[in-house]
């Protein structure tokens, strides 16, 4: 069977094949809608199928949107690059996924490739841009928008939640609840990154305490983001003479991950030690006990990137950029920290 052609459409539909183009790809010029109904009718009858990759080689561009996230396994990340996927065919577009897996090169590695295969625009999540990835970045003149990290390698357009806001009232509530001080998981820089939401979270820890009057030495300890091995610090740590009454952690992967030691340890929760988390993923609704943790509107901001890397107004929002769009963030509290 021959293949069928745009010039097919139309002639069934009796009109031009640069009408059909205006049809299939919504614009640039308007078609009228008795016009329109008969090119679809046409693509309906005769099994039409544009040829995608044809037309980004014509336009330039493709109907995809590059992700790049740091490990998406992780709950957050997989979460949130779903809320993008999401956001992105609600508008048409299909998304691609990239891992960083933290390491500056397998960022780089997928910056060229996305940006080489020409996609619409890139939401990054980034943990710690470095200059190559920014000097990418400045060749393609490429369409970005930062998504829950804002490094300072790079001044784009931006989505993020109040990390350091969000963290202060989790530590507040900690304190509240008759804890003596609280203890905090933090991330494994040796030195605070700017834009790092982590880095957000051990500061709004330490404002919560400072605020309170308690002391902060000797009460971060570094973990890796995720649960395997935020159990084996914890592990450590509350078998230790030293044992906090609180812990307050980075990330919701990290606080499951404390909330085993404490299981095998047989340390009651939160009768002995309070835990709290942030991100509010879907598991922590499941734990044994349930989470107290901060939420973040991940659909949200997922929506908002997506708008933002496919409009124009990503460019120009009047006569000045608007380069970040802040999304609030709100205490959920459950049982791990003692409310009922």
């Amino acid at each position: 069977m021959a293949k069928v052609t745009r010039d097919d459409v139309a002639r069934l539909a009796g009109t031009s094949t640069a009408v059909v183009s205006y049809v299939i790809n919504n614009g640039p010029r308007p078609v009228a809608p008795a016009t329109r109904e008969r090119v679809l009718a046409a693509i309906k009858e005769l099994g039409y199928r544009p040829d995608r990759v044809a037309q980004a080689m014509a336009s330039r561009k493709t109907e995809l949107i590059g992700l790049i996230v740091p490990d998406a396994r992780q709950p957050f990340f997989g979460e949130m690059a779903h809320a993008v996927e999401q956001a992105a065919a609600e508008r048409g577009k299909m998304v691609l996924v990239g891992n960083s897996d933290y390491v500056a090169e397998r960022e780089v590695h997928y910056l060229r490739a996305f940006l080489g295969m020409r996609v619409s625009g890139l939401i990054l999540v980034s943990h710690a841009l470095n200059d190559n990835a920014a000097a990418e970045i400045e060749a393609w003149d490429a369409r970005v928008v930062l998504l829950h990290e804002r490094p300072e390698a790079i001044d784009d357009v931006a989505v993020v939640t109040d990390d350091l806001g969000g963290a202060q009232l989790a530590v507040r509530h900690l304190l509240e609840h008759g804890s003596e001080y609280v203890a905090c998981m933090g991330g494994i820089a040796e030195t605070p990154l700017v834009g790092d939401p982590v880095s957000d979270h051990v500061e709004g820890w330490r404002r919560a305490m400072q605020e309170a009057g308690i002391p902060t030495e000797g009460r971060l300890f570094e973990a890796p983001y995720n649960r395997y091995d935020a159990y084996e610090i914890a592990l450590e740590l509350l078998a230790g003479p030293d044992r906090p009454p609180a812990i307050f952690c980075s990330t919701d992967d990290q606080a499951i991950g404390v909330l085993r030691a404490a299981r095998e340890l047989r340390i009651d929760v939160p009768g002995e030690l309070a835990v709290a988390g942030f991100d509010d993923v879907k598991e922590a609704a499941l734990t044994d006990p349930p989470l107290t943790t901060v939420a973040t509107d991940r659909t949200g901001m997922a929506r908002a990137a997506v708008d933002l890397v496919l409009d124009d107004g990503l460019r120009v929002a009047g006569s000045r950029r608007e380069r970040v769009k802040l999304f609030p963030s709100r205490l959920v509290a459950r049982r791990s920290c003692g409310c009922e």
